[in-house]
């Protein structure tokens, strides 16, 4: 499946309000027939056709699955764990749009530490 171009240069703009430390170290990758971005190879946040996929922390999992736009990433027919969906509705802006690349880094800080 495609991926939206248009999202993800919104997606790299985005990352250039974090430090050039943080930047540099972001990749991106094909993954799950989109793009995804990678912290240090940690996935953070992903395209998949014109949907957001953002890796969370356990413990906010359950919150976010309380969104109306966020379900939980069923790619392989069942819920991934720490992986959710999240529809367009909920990254119209770009302050939207930096709370999600927001979580998706903060769950791959938590990896890398471990």
């Amino acid at each position: 499946m495609p991926f939206d171009d248009v999202l993800a240069e919104r997606i790299r703009i985005a990352f250039h309000t974090y430090p050039e430390t943080l930047r540099s170290d972001i990749t991106e990758k094909k993954m799950f027939g989109g793009l995804a971005f990678l912290l240090k190879g940690k996935m953070t946040i992903g395209i998949i056709g014109d949907e957001l996929v953002v890796r969370v922390v356990e413990e906010k999992m359950e919150d976010m699955l309380t969104i109306e736009s966020v379900r939980a990433m069923d790619f392989t027919k069942k819920p991934m764990k720490e992986f959710i969906f999240v529809s367009q509705e909920a990254f119209q802006s770009e302050k939207e749009l930096q709370e999600w690349i927001a979580l998706g880094i903060e769950h791959a800080r938590r990896k890398l530490k471990s």
